[in-house]
């Protein structure tokens, strides 16, 4: 049997689907399975235990060279890769995505069966007419893993297990230990990591409140603390630690997606705005201080026990904006409210019991 999954982006979409991925492999333990995601976020699925194949979309490189001098190589580049979606006839294909962009490659692709939600879906787009097998609607205020799980069930694929099995290997750990020991820290009696980026500027909290957060992890429980980001988050994150007084570490830039998860696996927590990461550290069971402003977290939240959602919670909120002129969900949104969620940790809540203070060593640069 020949399946083919597609869950193309986003990072955070992407790890949802991660427990459907594995229910239909427990489900279907002979087939084929197949997995149709955008080059971004291929890192989640490459090597993953449960697929066979792995086939990557590179839109947004061919969109932007069809434009330019490249045109031609990006055209036969293209062209390649349709002709890989369509060098095997899938018995099943079920779009996870639900957007135009999958259903576009779902319609070029080959299938008995094309399944997924019908139409009523938000932001469907018109992605159900690419479909010859379509799921009634589900109400979009289910979680987006949840959500995953009851179009298997429509299917008959029972999904009573959540399990994610992130592709990471012990090299990954290992450059870990090696990136965390070259910025001095050593046995770091409380690792808290800091992802204060987002893709929409509604989701950003403010550069001197998360200076005084961190400030305030080291001051209040002897934290190390390293920020994430991409290497476009660099400078931004380099601003907030020139406001701190305490040291931090810069880690922007100097993880792959992989070895960003093995740095979750191994902080305390993480603190983190509504976004791709956040989701990765809850999949890996790392307790998360989620930072909401314009979305919702019963939708997208991090999904499990032991995470905390901090928000204001306006009467405008969630409102799914992507630009807004005050902000206001995020910028009333204070340093101790943030403090509020992570005291309610188990582990804070250890450290204040005991009255225990991180004994790390930094014996490296600040950065």
């Amino acid at each position: 049997m020949n399946i083919l999954i597609v869950k193309m982006s986003a990072i955070g979409d992407v790890i949802h689907t991660l427990p459907a991925l594995n229910a239909i492999r427990n489900h279907y333990p002979h087939a084929h399975i197949t997995w149709l995601v955008e080059e971004d976020a291929s890192a989640l699925v490459k090597g993953h235990p449960a697929l066979d194949r792995v086939l990557v979309s590179k839109r947004k490189r061919w969109v932007k060279g069809l434009l330019g001098r490249s045109a031609p190589d990006n055209a036969r580049e293209l062209y390649r890769f349709v002709k890989e979606l369509r060098d095997t006839r899938y018995d099943l294909i079920i779009d996870f995505q639900g957007l135009i962009k999958s259903g576009v490659l779902i319609g070029l692709s080959r299938g008995a069966r094309k399944v997924g939600f019908g139409r009523g879906m938000e932001h469907q787009e018109g992605s159900y007419l690419f479909l010859n097998e379509r799921i009634p609607a589900v109400d979009m205020d289910n979680h987006a893993l949840l959500r995953s799980k009851m179009l298997l069930d429509a299917l008959g694929i029972p999904s009573n297990d959540i399990e994610y099995n992130l592709p990471m290997h012990d090299e990954d750990r290992e450059r870990v230990n090696r990136l965390l020991e070259r910025h001095g820290i050593q046995n770091p009696g409380l690792l808290v990591a800091i992802n204060p980026v987002a893709k929409w500027a509604t989701k950003l909290w403010g550069n001197s409140k998360f200076a005084e957060l961190a400030d305030g992890l080291v001051e209040r429980y002897g934290a190390e603390v390293v920020f994430t980001g991409s290497q476009a988050d660099r400078r931004g994150i380099q601003d907030i630690i020139s406001i701190m007084a305490r040291e931090s570490v810069n880690l922007a830039g100097k993880t792959s997606l992989t070895v960003l998860a093995a740095l979750f696996e191994k902080v305390d927590f993480l603190v983190s705005t509504d976004t791709g990461p956040m989701h990765m550290a809850a999949a890996l069971e790392t307790p998360v201080v989620a930072l909401f402003g314009p979305t919702a977290p019963w939708r997208t939240g991090p999904f499990g026990p032991n995470h905390q959602v901090v928000r204001v919670g306006m009467e405008c909120s969630p409102c799914f904006k992507r630009q807004c002129e005050s902000v206001v969900c995020m910028e009333q949104l204070s340093v101790e409210q943030v403090f509020g969620g992570i005291n309610k940790l188990a582990i804070v809540q250890s450290l204040r019991i005991h009255g225990t203070k991180g004994r790390g060593s930094r014996t490296g640069d600040r950065e």
